[in-house]
């Protein structure tokens, strides 16, 4: 029997921020990575999918209500024997319905974060999406909160599955030694993330412990706001802007940290996390997370059982527990250990793609 073909969309080849992506190409299928754009140019091992040389011939082929890019897009997909399609986010599914309806392919839609949240998003794309919802076989969220905000958007509650993208599997191996008075945080330094509000609450730790650190990895357009926060609150010897890292460089600094800090938020244009894949990799590495109670991050942190959390925007409340990890003994790694299991037992990628691999099944 000849393996399925999977096609999944992409906007993004490799972004470091989108590890769950490239994850999905672990699923037991035969894959074409398509990427770059909305509307994906590119395959992956074979590069762009149109060139100017064929133009008139893939134009002559195929039906001319399509545009270049869309003709060749359905040229490859049938040259390459697509039997699903997986599209990430909910704006590649619209910009790619009308070439899947057209080859009558099953499709899955995966919503993560800003694609179900976003003010400007939704006013551009909330109308679109309901014809997604009328065609897609399934439709993927990743928090309890998405599927509200999906329910809204008019999605019919039978098509969406709850599917919580899954820790990369090497931070399993991390054994922290929880010596240290350091604190970790890793994403991107946006809105929603508000590094700005985990500095601050860092801010009063110093002020009680004058050699806590904090280690920041990742970057982002308020990266340099950061900076400059740092410098006006004169804590520069206790903050490391460490900048992107990999897998094998965080997992080092999982094992020397003391617990994960992130102070997600709702930011001003209504744009929200999904659930944090770092959140996840932090449990996975033993890990306590120090957060707040935001779309789905309430869904995998249990406070004081896996790690603990506080209101958006109560930076105090964040210092506190910050402060509480450093005080009491033992704390943190009875957070950590009761956090790796719970991960394991519901969170883990084996129960993501395998979910994603059964109804991949069922819709071919």
């Amino acid at each position: 029997m000849r393996k399925k073909t999977l096609a999944i969309f992409s906007p993004n080849q490799n972004a470091y921020s989108e590890t769950f992506i490239q994850a999905h190409k672990n699923l037991p299928f035969n894959i074409k990575f398509y990427y770059n754009g909305l509307l994906p140019n590119s395959l992956e091992g074979v590069g762009e999918i149109i060139k100017n040389s064929r133009i008139n011939r893939i134009r002559n082929r195929l039906n001319k209500n399509f545009s270049i890019p869309e003709q060749a897009l359905i040229n490859s997909i049938k040259k390459e024997k697509v039997d699903c399609v997986l599209a990430e986010y909910g704006q590649t599914g619209v910009h790619t319905l009308n070439i899947v309806k057209f080859l009558n392919l099953p499709l899955i839609v995966h919503f993560f974060g800003h694609d179900a949240s976003m003010r400007t998003v939704i006013e551009e794309y909330g109308e679109k999406y309901k014809q997604v919802f009328e065609y897609a076989k399934y439709v993927l969220v990743v928090s309890q909160k998405m599927k509200q905000d999906i329910i809204e958007l008019g999605c019919p509650e039978k098509k969406i599955v709850l599917t919580y993208c899954g820790p990369d599997n090497i931070f399993y191996n991390a054994l922290p030694h929880f010596k240290t008075a350091q604190f970790l945080s890793i994403g991107r330094f946006v809105d929603k993330k508000a590094p700005y509000l985990t500095i601050a609450a860092f801010k009063m730790v110093v002020s009680k412990f004058p050699k806590a650190r904090l280690i920041m990895v990742g970057d982002g357009v308020l990266l340099n706001t950061c900076r400059n926060l740092v410098r006006m609150w004169e804590i520069e010897g206790n903050v490391d802007f460490s900048g992107i890292r990999n897998p094998s460089e965080i997992f080092k600094l999982f094992e020397e940290s003391l617990a994960f800090v992130q102070h997600s938020i709702i930011d001003d244009k209504n744009d929200s996390e999904g659930t944090p894949v770092a959140v996840l990799d932090a449990q996975a590495a033993s890990l306590p997370v120090i957060s707040t109670y935001h779309a789905g991050i309430a869904d995998v942190i249990k406070n004081d059982e896996t790690g603990l959390l506080v209101k958006e925007h109560d930076v105090e409340g964040m210092s506190k527990n910050m402060i509480r990890v450093l005080e009491e003994k033992g704390l943190a790694q009875n957070l950590g250990l009761a956090g790796r299991k719970r991960v394991l037992k519901y969170f883990s990628m084996e129960i993501h793609l395998g979910i994603l691999e059964k109804l991949i099944n069922e819709s071919c």
